[in-house]
């Protein structure tokens, strides 16, 4: 399929002011509807969590501060690399007071002082879910590892991820609490418990987007739009890679490369973005999520998904 630089162009553009604010009211609705739990906000006004980003956030604690909740948008929206196929907001609401950890061999919690936590009469995302559907009513749907709010005019369909804080301590020697990579930890209704650090995927993402000139990001609403487009061709290879695994992948792109071609038109960048791709597969299974963390490519499975994608991206792409 041939693309012009128009379309690419195209396929390129942030956030319009009009989404922007929708996200900021569909966070600020979430918070609303947290305080009957007992929870009053902590800062004025939501805020990105880094400048130059739409990563909002606010910070909520009981009247006696003995309970803490962190509300942030993550995803696509927060990172600003979302496409216009895609329209739910995802928005993290992480249970800060109880959390789990992650140690290096032959530590534990005595050796940090925390102690197991007594548990509440209800979960988390029961609480959460009762507070939603006391503002939402029946536009709230609970599903395994979120709660679905449908959107309106003024705030967009968004999925809220309640969830606990986890605290790697991994790489800490000295045994301070305060030094600890901070994730989330999702439980799913079947159990499942799934970490993930969508803190450091925002902030990561925004020091690549800075560090190549801005192209990082563009790269990455194109290949999101290709994967797509591909799918609507009927191409298979697009429906066993994630939109979150190609933006990790270009993630891992090294930076010279971006700047060595950032005089040429975008079809043209793209183009040699691929081909290094294809040309370094190789280096599939060492690659990491945009968070920095966990590997991109954990399995053979997802390698050889990757790589068949690649490849069909590179049959795909034609630029005039």
């Amino acid at each position: 399929m041939k693309f012009t630089e128009s379309m690419l162009n195209s396929y390129a553009q942030p956030l319009s002011q009009t989404e922007n604010q929708q996200c900021k009211n569909a966070i600020n609705m979430v918070v609303n509807a947290l305080k009957p739990l007992g929870f009053k906000e902590k800062r004025f006004n939501v805020e990105p969590m880094y400048t130059d980003t739409y990563s909002y956030f606010q910070e909520l604690e009981s009247e006696y501060g003995s309970r803490r909740i962190k509300v942030f948008l993550q995803g696509s929206y927060a990172n600003n690399t979302n496409v216009r196929t895609q329209s739910d907001v995802d928005i993290a609401v992480v249970e800060e007071d109880i959390f789990q950890t992650q140690y290096r061999v032959g530590v534990s919690d005595s050796d940090y002082g925390f102690t197991t936590a007594t548990p509440r009469p209800k979960s988390f995302k029961d609480e959460v879910e009762d507070a939603l559907k006391g503002t939402f009513g029946s536009d709230v749907q609970r599903a395994n590892k979120s709660i679905k709010i449908n959107g309106n005019t003024y705030r967009k369909d968004a999925d809220s991820v309640p969830c606990r804080r986890h605290k790697n301590y991994s790489h800490d020697y000295s045994n301070n609490p305060d030094n600890f990579i901070g994730g989330i930890v999702i439980t799913a209704d079947t159990g499942e418990r799934i970490i993930n650090y969508p803190e450091q995927h925002i902030k990561n993402g925004k020091e690549k987007n800075v560090s190549t000139n801005y192209y990082y990001k563009k790269m990455v609403r194109i290949i999101k739009k290709m994967r797509y487009l591909m799918k609507e061709n009927m191409v298979n290879a697009a429906n066993s890679v994630s939109s979150f695994a190609l933006e990790s992948l270009l993630w891992n792109i090294p930076n010279d490369k971006y700047l060595e071609y950032k005089d040429y038109r975008n079809v043209f960048m793209f183009d040699m973005l691929i081909t290094y791709l294809k040309n370094n597969s190789y280096l599939l299974s060492t690659y990491k999520e945009a968070n920095g963390i966990k590997l991109l490519c954990p399995t053979q499975t997802d390698k050889d998904n990757m790589e068949l994608f690649i490849h069909a991206l590179e049959e795909f792409y034609e630029y005039e």
